[in-house]
């Protein structure tokens, strides 16, 4: 059991371990437990912890051995708080609403079928940016889901951004159904390894579904100090896993 614990699996959660926003399935929870008793395991996700908490349970801290919201700027290890890092202090406010101005003059002039309301979410590490606006229904997150693979609305909106804050110093990543992560440099989902190194595990794995360049979970998904699995769903996942893990 002593090597077994050299291992960690580390999870995106939205389309890896649930479907985009929604709760964990009973047998994808009991699933990853029953992982747990094999090995660590940590969640990391861009949503910050009352949305992680939303989705895999309001015992999410004491269910994982890590657990990472906003890319590991807010960090959990065994149910206790390890750090939480702030944007503004890192950006600065003159910059932030610049940011905040840009992005809603951008968004006011795309035409979408709907939208509604919260186009930018503050979180600690990051501006979670939302043409649609994240106050849209389910069914309303899936149509502009589907007009997004179309007509490229959000990676359209990263391009501009990055000419328009070119050499600032910030990322802008596709993330989930409807958004963009907005952050500093490095503070990606790669952030969180440095919460890990200290277990010094011989194989961190990584299991996500935006690992494709510009995805939220590519950079943690390519770096050399993780096994990086792509994966299309949560049974995806649980497949992957079993047959990686459970022989």
């Amino acid at each position: 059991m002593a090597a077994a614990r050299r291992v960690l699996c580390l999870f995106d959660v939205d389309g890896t371990l649930t479907a985009p926003r929604q709760k964990i399935t009973k047998e994808m929870d009991d699933f990853l437990q029953r992982l747990r008793q094999k090995m660590p395991i940590g969640v990391v996700g861009g949503s910050d912890l009352e949305k992680v908490q939303e989705q895999l349970g309001d015992d999410v801290v004491e269910k994982y051995d890590y657990v990472f919201p906003e890319n590991g700027l807010v960090a959990y290890k065994d149910g206790k708080l390890l750090c939480k890092q702030s944007i503004q202090g890192h950006l600065g406010e003159a910059l932030i609403q610049d940011l905040i101005n840009y992005c809603l003059s951008y968004i006011a002039k795309v035409k979408l079928p709907k939208k509604r309301g919260t186009f930018i979410e503050f979180r600690n590490g990051m501006l979670n940016v939302s043409p649609i606006g994240r106050g849209c229904s389910q069914e309303e997150r899936v149509e502009f889901c589907e007009l997004d693979r179309k007509a490229n609305i959000r990676q359209k909106f990263v391009e501009d951004l990055r000419k328009e804050f070119a050499g600032k110093g910030i990322t802008f990543s596709i993330g989930g159904q409807i958004s963009i992560d907005v952050f500093p440099d490095g503070w990606d989902k790669r952030y969180c390894l440095g919460h890990v190194e200290e277990g010094n595990y011989e194989t961190v794995y990584f299991f996500g579904d935006k690992t494709m360049p510009g995805g939220n979970d590519h950079e943690i998904f390519t770096d050399p100090r993780t096994v990086g699995y792509t994966v299309t769903a949560p049974e995806d996942t649980r497949r992957i896993c079993q047959e990686l893990f459970f022989p």
